[in-house]
């Protein structure tokens, strides 16, 4: 089992994808604390993409030109990443876990393909959505079938800055002002997040910015899919269990013509190829209570 490393662990590199979000983002690993209680977790509703087994879930992969992924395994009851409701914040890129199963996130929002949500509909694959205000107020409602099926949202900033690069104020602010307005969009306050690049995350600068705003975890991650493969921050390129995965929401534009569907299929058949199960990150970590 894989220990986190807290905020103080060290400075995270900089490694810019060509997704133009994502850095070398799996530096921390966080013990994380011992006293759990605080904001209210959102709702775990929608099923795993293996509940429902059998022809009716072969046939909406294949529709998708996908083959379905493994049975994930029941939520641990012992979660084993407990948060508290004061403090320092941990921060981690992956999760302590022996289950064969790895965490899919998605960032920004910059594009809202229709498509997108009837092929998560179809395949009930777990998501958590972290989100940048200004890239999604445009149109807000789009993420919200999204959610609908059980899919967390979660903080990303208002403008999606370099956080290390900016004063004490504007990080507080580029965290709180999304933490408000997500929280009103969406009904449920936020309980992750996550700079931009990964940048600032080891600082007691932004620690300090997030514990004030709300958020009670700062999630990096240990691979970022890219148009047709993921970019691997381990050596052997193999996934792991319990590792955090990062993608966009991108279009045609920014995926040399590549739908975001396509990019997801992609990004499953990668999962599906080694053998892993998609489950849902907030379903590994106990919110703060009481």
């Amino acid at each position: 089992m894989r220990n986190f490393r807290t905020y103080a662990a060290g400075a995270a590199v900089l490694l810019l994808s060509v997704t133009g979000c994502s850095s070398g983002g799996g530096g921390g690993k966080a013990a994380a604390p011992e006293s759990p209680a605080a904001p209210t977790a959102q709702a775990s509703a929608a099923p795993q993409a293996s509940d429902s087994p059998g022809a009716p879930q072969t046939a909406a992969w294949s529709k998708w030109g996908l083959k379905p992924l493994p049975q994930a395994p029941a939520a641990p009851a012992d979660k084993p990443i407990k948060l508290a409701r004061t403090g320092t914040v941990p921060v981690f890129s992956e999760v302590p876990t022996k289950d064969k199963v790895v965490f899919v996130t998605i960032d920004d929002g910059a594009e809202k393909d229709p498509k997108f949500v009837e092929m998560l509909t179809d395949l009930k694959v777990p998501i958590s959505m972290f989100l940048t205000k200004d890239i999604v107020k445009n149109d807000y409602g789009y993420f919200k079938p999204l959610q609908a099926l059980g899919n967390h949202i979660q903080n990303h900033t208002v403008d999606h800055p370099q956080m290390s690069r900016i004063s004490a104020a504007r990080q507080k602010s580029e965290v709180c002002d999304d933490q408000s307005a997500l929280t009103q969009q969406y009904g449920t306050a936020p309980l992750l997040f996550r700079p931009p690049f990964g940048d600032g995350a080891h600082t007691a600068t932004l620690n300090t910015a997030v514990q004030e705003c709300g958020p009670r975890a700062v999630v990096l991650w240990r691979e970022s899919m890219q148009i047709h493969d993921m970019q691997y921050q381990s050596g052997d390129k193999k996934l792991k269990p319990g590792d955090i995965i990062l993608a966009h929401f991108r279009g045609p534009s920014e995926l040399k013509g590549e739908t975001m569907t396509q990019m997801f299929g992609e990004l499953l058949s990668r999962i599906q190829e080694q053998g892993f199960a998609v489950a849902r990150l907030e379903d590994y970590i106990q919110a703060p209570t009481g």
